[in-house]
């Protein structure tokens, strides 16, 4: 902030004084009052455009003890040709805002400095037409209206280099850079400008500033209200044309504008929406697809041979099934009707065709994003945006001290030893969450195998009478899936809100040094947490439970004490669907309620607070602030929920064909939704270079990688196909039965062993009397010798032939996928070939124009010269 030291009179208006030992000396800047111009985007001259704002509290205004403590924080941001002007808030006496101008001279340095590509010629390329463009009249009401939002003209672009401005488009100097070139910029400059030196350590950049509370806010301005038309037709508001044709629900059909949304808000935001509208546009298909699959299996739920007999009054209805538990009682297995019916939807040859189709889908959108991706480097200059192009970061420069030399920088902020001290604590960290989330899972197993045993022994017993109406429906085992998922949702979402502080005080404590490297290492290390924190539930329910259980006569118990939790007769695969179903939807509303109800309730809040001043007029930059800030790690949070999204949708998509529609759904709420906070409910973000979706991009590939795996196991070992498949082609014939087709007849009985309840070592006396009197055998799920046979209790042939069944599916499932996905991997070019040669001849072209502009300059700067030396030498010739 700028220290206000003393403030004299001059031509009638107030100057601020900086002290005269910061770089550049003193400097004076104009306080002047409001000119009743609420959309303005100038200082009071009208003629320099304000290209940021910074907000701080009038020192004379604040308490004493307080105003000495800030004067001893404030310094100078400012740099040598930076033009300011202050204004005192209209509604807060103790606000001052600070306007900010670059002269051209400053643009024209930082420039050069950042790298930045800038218009040398109209481009002159034809483009190729699109092969949509016989369908122009209907694609066009998918469009933005292009008589509001018209085509950018296109320019052959090269990085900007001050002493050669003759060779760049400069039609007029004002425009020459667009707002939120200027915005960035400014940015810069703010983040790299000295405000204290302590010994060896320099102290320097906004950031620092706002977070010790010495400026209250930093930010560029919106270029006008987002619900009012622009007055002047020459330039309208972009904000206005990007509510209305982007942000506003009514658009939720229409493809995105998103070479107005990279003009306004950046190339890194751009890129972001870009993302997001290819991936929704993708899960369009998985949609239509999925949705077939699950209504394929509501006609088949009809025809379910299986679960018919589960139903079946004389074949369900007379299996009594042994306790799960030690305390559970007998149960008979048509209890599970309902959920035998449900899981036919979800467990049939559907959701085979559908995982395979979905390994294919994720590879198909992954190398066309790829593409897609091509085209938008092209089209938005970053193409030759390389890393080592991308400035350090303040934080990093500023604790720069030793003198070991590096190949970028020529001192570094800690030694080698220090260096692998930071990253084994941030390694050590977070290993030590993940086993935090790991113990919670077991805690919530614990959950679920005492919750069990409630569950059956009350509704056994007829003791939940507030059930009454849905009684028939909840089971011991629904029961307790649905308050485990619950539970395990409310633990993930308070872990992650503890963690975020945790990776990040990790990543600032790891001091990375470019902002993209900030960037990929705080990716890695939340994803990893979110990975575990969200899929471990899953990867329980699919992988684990059911698995190791062992027999009513021997079970294996968890902790000495609690018996491993079992499967309904049909597999585990409906409680997988509840959870991802849960998670999924609860996932949704939770990211929902803040990134809509929060920032809405907290300007509404602000804005009933100052509602004694609305009938003044209030500036622009006044308004903007308040709003609510964007952090930096915003679109951070944004990608990562589009990710952890991605994960459920592809990981275990074999057991909810759905999960592409709910996504579906949710996405297109998600676009207009996050445009809807941009546009009306923010800040406007400093816009940022990026090329693409940075750590993302290696993330989307190994989700892919491993979902092969996990709906072929799914497939596999969770749901019930493989055994039936197994039943029906060989053990429902001759010689393991009596029939002479294959059939699924007989299949629940041929999957339920024999137990002899004598043969049980616990004291049964207590579940035996809620057995009817005749019963001494009851069944469970596992294929095992019946009591009596010499191998008793042992795992029995259809046994070793679903298991071989089973590895075998693995790994032709895996190995043919896999071979697929290379193979459009190679077949499908990461680059359009059109793409490649319109970059190369734009190189060509580029190069050609800046030889041939610099060719004619010296000959310009020449020719006086030339024509000295020939009137010279024709003069001593003559003479």
């Amino acid at each position: 902030m700028f220290c206000i030291y003393n403030i004299m009179e001059e031509d009638e208006e107030e100057y601020v004084d900086q002290p005269a030992d910061l770089p550049g000396g003193p400097h004076f800047y104009p306080q002047v009052e409001f000119n009743d111009k609420p959309e303005s985007l100038f200082f009071n001259d009208g003629i320099r455009r304000i290209d940021f704002i910074l907000v701080y509290e009038d020192e004379d205004k604040k308490e004493f003890e307080k105003r000495n403590m800030y004067q001893r924080r404030k310094a100078s941001l400012m740099k040598m040709g930076l033009e300011l002007e202050a204004t005192p808030s209209v509604i807060n006496d103790k606000l001052m805002f600070v306007k900010v101008h670059l002269p051209w001279d400053v643009l024209c340095t930082y420039a050069e400095v950042l790298h930045i590509k800038l218009p040398i010629r109209p481009n002159d390329i034809t483009p190729r037409p699109s092969m949509w463009r016989f369908f122009t009249c209907i694609t066009k009401h998918f469009y933005p209206d292009e008589k509001l939002i018209q085509k950018e003209v296109e320019y052959f672009t090269a990085p900007f280099e001050k002493n050669r401005q003759d060779c760049f488009y400069i039609n007029d100097k004002d425009l020459f850079f667009t707002p939120a070139m200027r915005s960035r910029m400014a940015c810069y400059i703010l983040s790299k400008a000295q405000y204290e030196i302590r010994g060896n350590i320099n102290k320097f950049g906004i950031t620092k500033l706002l977070n010790t509370g010495v400026y209250k806010a930093a930010y560029p301005l919106h270029d006008g209200k987002f619900n009012v038309k622009s007055k002047e037709e020459a330039y309208p508001s972009e904000r206005y044309l990007l509510y209305n044709e982007w942000a506003n629900p009514k658009n939720f059909y229409k493809m995105q504008p998103l070479d107005l949304i990279r003009k306004y808000y950046g190339e890194k935001v751009g890129i972001y929406f870009a993302w997001l509208g290819f991936y929704t546009m993708m899960l369009a298909v998985a949609a239509v697809v999925g949705l077939g699959c699950f209504i394929y299996g509501l006609k088949s739920q009809e025809t379910s041979t299986w679960s018919k007999e589960v139903c079946d009054p004389n074949i369900g209805g007379k299996i009594v099934m042994c306790p799960q538990c030690d305390l559970c009682k007998y149960w008979i297995l048509n209890s599970t009707c309902e959920t035998s019916q449900k899981l036919s939807i979800f467990d049939n040859f559907g959701t085979l065709v559908f995982a395979v189709f979905m390994s294919i889908w994720v590879t198909l959108f992954l190398e066309f994003w790829k593409r897609y991706q091509a085209e938008l480097e092209y089209e938005w200059d970053t193409v030759e945006f390389l890393e080592q192009e991308e400035p350090p970061r303040p934080e990093y420069e500023a604790r720069c001290i030793y003198e070991r030399k590096n190949p970028i920088t020529e001192k570094v902020p800690f030694t080698f030893c220090g260096r692998c001290v930071r990253i084994s604590i941030g390694i050590g960290t977070v290993c030590f969450w993940i086993f935090l989330i790991l113990a919670s899972i077991v805690a919530i197993i614990v959950y679920r195998l005492a919750v069990f045993i409630t569950f059956s022994y009350q509704l056994r017993n007829n003791n939940l009478k507030n059930l009454e109406p849905i009684k028939e429906y909840v089971t011991p085992q629904m029961a307790t899936s649905v308050t485990a998922s619950l539970i395990s949702f409310v633990v993930i979402m308070i872990l992650n809100i503890l963690y975020e502080r945790v990776a990040i005080w990790i990543t600032n404590f790891e001091l990375p040094r470019t902002r993209t490297d900030y960037e990929n290492s705080l990716t890695m290390k939340m994803f990893l947490f979110q990975f575990v924190n969200y899929y471990s539930s899953c990867f329980y329910i699919a992988f684990v439970k059911g698995k190791i259980v062992g027999y009513p006569g021997k079970p294996v118990k968890l902790l000495g004490e609690y018996r491993s939790e079992e499967c309904d007769p049909g597999g585990c695969l409906i409680e997988l669907t509840t959870q991802l179903a849960i998670i999924m939807g609860g996932k949704a509303i939770w990211n929902n309620i803040q990134e809509v109800l929060l920032p809405w309730a907290k300007n509404w809040l602000f804005r009933r607070c100052s509602s004694s001043v609305t009938e003044k007029v209030i500036p622009r930059w006044e308004q903007d602030y308040q709003l609510q800030p964007i952090s930096q790690l915003g679109l951070f949070y944004e990608y990562l929920e589009m990710v952890i999204q991605f994960g459920f949708v592809t990981l275990f998509v074999a057991s909810f064909p759905l999960a592409p529609v709910l996504a579906l759904i949710n996405n297109l709420f998600e676009i207009r939704v996050d445009a809807w906070k941009f546009t009306t409910q923010s800040r406007r973000i400093v816009p940022q270079k990026a090329q693409d979706i940075g750590a993302w991009q290696p993330i989307l590939q190994g989700i892919a990688i491993l979902a092969v795996a996990t709906n072929a196991m799914i497939i596999a070992f969770t749901s019930d196909m493989i055994p039936r498949l197994v039943y029906y082609w060989s053990f429902s014939v001759f010689p393991y039965s009596d029939n002479t087709e294959h059939t699924m007849q007989g299949y629940i009985n041929s999957s339920l062993s024999v137990f002899n309840i004598s043969d049980s070592p616990f004291d049964l006396t207590d579940i035996a009397m809620s057995a009817p009197s005749n019963l001494t055998t009851c069944r469970y799920r596992d294929f095992r010798y019946p009591p009596g046979h010499p191998w008793q209790y042992e795992h029995n042939i259809q046994y070793w032939h679903v298991l071989g069944a089973k590895l075998a599916f693995i790994i032709v499932v895996e190995h043919i996928v896999y071979l697929t996905k290379f193979i459009l991997s190679y077949v499908i070019p990461d680059v359009p070939y059109a793409v490649k040669e319109r970059i190369k001849r734009e190189k060509y072209l580029t190069h050609v124009i800046l030889h041939e502009t610099s060719l004619k300059l010296v000959t310009r700067r020449l020719k006086p010269l030339i024509d000295d030396k020939i009137s010279h030498d024709l003069y001593y010739s003559l003479s």
